[in-house]
């Protein structure tokens, strides 16, 4: 399953707002005792979780940038040398200055659904993600948990669907749309029937269950017309693609459906944040393949 970067840069403003800074800061501070962390963020997209996160940690940085599609890795790179104040290139990495920080991007190819070992040897300091374990069936939820939590790393992740919504002005098909477009999020995503909605309570139970230190935020989309409206209209769009594939309601129901939500003034689509901190005690060791990930840095 695929996101187009229309779809990624359109809804980064609202994921902006949506998500939690406590959260941010509690991860902030966890990785302050790191003199230069590296952080590993799973389904990049075009690069937005970096650009909301960066800012708010320390002045070196390094990033692995992981998505399966080489069209949104070409995009994040992009989307990341525009944000940037200046940036140096090499092969598949980019050196960044935004502020006074400097931020290495190391762009990765890969699967998550064939697993995470491979880039956890990296020896992240922070895993993180943003709208992705929704996607991801309850098996690859535990398993990537328990692999996490064997690196020692903290995770982070945001903008997990909850399977809450509400519109406005209301509509006689909202409920039995939602419930169609909830069975559609139970689908296979290419990583197991997706867990959904369940997604949130299960990483909470998943990383708690190996010691883990969890905290959670809720963090809905409130969008409203008229600065929403592009955003509100993507969105009914992409509800109604999925709710006809189900079969769950009428053709006509769905469209008649969509049409009232093309005038919606007010939008609100419930996600949860997710931190898990791994147990305190003496400090791991780094991998020595993260050493080996920005060798060789030209400067900017």
């Amino acid at each position: 399953m695929g996101f187009s970067p229309t779809w990624l840069s359109l809804r980064e403003p609202a994921d902006r707002r949506a998500r939690s800074a406590d959260l941010g800061e509690t991860l902030a501070r966890h990785l302050a005792r790191r003199e230069r962390p590296l952080i590993l963020d799973l389904g990049c997209g075009t690069g937005s979780n970096l650009r909301a996160l960066a800012p708010h940690l320390g002045p070196r940085q390094d990033w692995v940038l992981v998505d399966y599609d080489p069209a949104l890795l070409e995009a994040a790179h992009a989307h990341l040398v525009a944000w940037a104040d200046a940036a140096a290139h090499r092969k598949d990495a980019i050196f960044l200055h935004h502020g006074e920080k400097r931020i290495d991007v190391r762009f990765v190819r890969a699967d998550l659904a064939q697993g995470l070992d491979k880039l956890l040897e990296l020896a992240p300091d922070c895993v993180t993600a943003s709208a992705l374990f929704d996607l991801c069936s309850t098996a690859f939820i535990a398993d990537a948990a328990a692999r996490i939590a064997r690196s020692g790393a903290a995770f982070l992740t945001v903008l997990t669907y909850d399977g809450m919504e509400r519109w406005e002005p209301a509509h006689p098909a909202d409920d039995a749309v939602l419930a169609a477009f909830i069975a559609h999020q139970r689908t296979d995503k290419g990583f197991g029937v997706s867990a959904g909605p369940d997604a949130s309570r299960q990483l909470a139970q998943a990383f708690s269950q190996v010691d883990y230190t969890v905290l959670e935020a809720s963090t809905p989309w409130i969008l409203e017309a008229p600065r929403d409206s592009a955003l509100i209209a993507e969105l009914a769009g992409g509800i109604v693609a999925a709710v006809l594939e189900t079969q769950r309601v009428t053709e006509a129901e769905a469209l008649g459906w969509h049409k009232a939500r093309l005038a919606a003034q007010r939008t609100v689509i419930g996600h949860r944040d997710c931190l898990a901190l791994p147990p305190s005690g003496p400090s791991r060791q780094a991998h020595a393949g993260k050493d080996a990930v920005f060798a060789d840095k030209p400067m900017v």
